[in-house]
């Protein structure tokens, strides 16, 4: 009896030590299950809201060039002000399709790319932006754009090739006649009327090729480092009497009247012999496009320490769609009468040059038929402590 008793004894202690390990192992088994659920639900809140990588919200912030992360779905996780800018992202996607295809390659092969992407500045026109645009993982779930903006560089390097081709067009015509007029001169040795009339023309041409010249070093010596090194306060009646005395003969053989009239005993600072060149342009130009026997008109304004300088024409004004382009190199906006009066189209953006490296601008009113308006505005000395250095722009 006792050992059948014992034997039901030890039966249920092993009953109860297999229901708690059974225990045990059902529950832990429960509490794994629980944990990596939680990680799941963790990684997919991260998927729902993705965040940049600790650090480089703060560098992407601190861009000046536009910078870009996206996730899995190329959506904008964090963007430079300078994409933004750009109008490289928009609605938190990227605009253009061009970059998205360089981020799907390096999604799908893991290698950065770095080449040059020239861009549409804009839904309408023309107009675009060339990039440097670098990109590459960042982590195993990011892609990082970055991207250069090098469209200035690009629109220097077209104005210089412009420049060049204006130039050697420019010279051509000059060169081109100063050879034919040699050549005639031979075969009429003879006939001294004909030697006078050539002579007359190769004066005439080797006078153009000259003033190009000059005007283009003239240009060349504006965009030095060291154009104002000699600024000095100059009195503003001298500068404008200097440059009327220097038109005098071409005002006097198309009938004009030179008047100048408004504040006096002014003063600015700067260079004598520059502003001076560009107060003769202007007041030459005012003269050659003007009718005969007009007026020309220069007259001085003084207020809130700025001194404009207006030089008045009544001639046949310049139409509205010219007027943003009269200040560019070799622009004419009258090409004719400008080859017959030997003009280069070089003389209004010598003007800008000479004005903006003396901290002011130059400014232009004009309508068809009733004359033009080319306004200069510098400080004036009294307002400045110290005379300017090199380029103030």
């Amino acid at each position: 009896m006792t050992r059948v008793v014992s034997v039901g004894f030890m039966d249920s202690g092993w009953l109860v030590l297999l229901s708690v390990a059974f225990g045990l192992v059902v529950g832990g088994g429960f509490m794994a299950l629980f944990h990596v659920a939680e990680r799941r639900g963790n990684s997919a809140v991260d998927v729902v809201n993705p965040a940049v990588p600790d650090g480089v919200g703060q560098v992407i912030d601190a861009l000046e060039s536009a910078g870009v992360v996206l996730d899995p779905s190329n959506n904008v996780v964090k963007a430079s002000p300078g994409a933004l800018a750009t109008g490289l992202v928009s609605q938190q996607v990227l605009v253009h399709s061009e970059l998205i295809e360089l981020v799907n390659r390096v999604r799908s092969t893991g290698e950065p790319i770095v080449q040059p992407v020239e861009l549409a500045r804009g839904p309408f026109g023309d107009a675009s932006m060339h990039f440097l645009v670098r990109v590459a993982r960042l982590g195993s779930r990011y892609i990082l754009l970055l991207a250069e903006d090098h469209s200035e560089t690009f629109r220097l390097d077209e104005v210089r090739r412009d420049f060049i081709a204006n130039i050697s067009h420019e010279l051509k015509t000059p060169i081109g006649a100063i050879a034919l007029l040699s050549e005639a001169l031979d075969p009429a040795a003879d006939d001294p009327e004909q030697v006078r009339r050539f002579a007359k023309r190769l004066h005439t041409e080797a006078a153009r090729l000259t003033r190009i010249t000059q005007e283009i070093i003239e240009l060349s010596r504006l965009q030095a480092a060291d154009t104002l090194l000699s600024a000095e306060r100059l009195d503003v009646d001298h500068l404008i009497a200097s440059a009327m005395d220097q038109n005098h003969v071409q005002a006097e053989l198309r009938g004009t009247t030179l008047v100048k009239g408004g504040a006096k005993h002014v003063e600015v600072f700067g260079d004598e012999s520059l502003l001076i060149m560009a107060l003769h342009n202007l007041v030459g130009n005012a003269i050659q496009y003007s009718l005969d026997n007009s007026r020309v008109g220069i007259g001085v304004r003084v207020e809130d320490g700025v001194v404009e300088i207006a030089v008045t024409d009544q001639g046949l004004g310049i139409a509205s769609e010219d007027l943003d382009r009269v200040f560019e190199r070799f622009f004419r906006v009258d090409q004719a009468r400008s080859r017959n009066t030997g003009g280069t189209g070089l003389g209004l953006s010598i003007v800008k040059h000479v004005v903006e490296n003396h901290g002011g601008d130059v400014r232009v009113w004009s309508q068809l038929g009733r004359g033009s308006t080319f306004t200069i505005r510098l400080p004036e000395a009294s307002t400045v402590a110290n005379a300017p250095q090199g380029d103030s722009r």
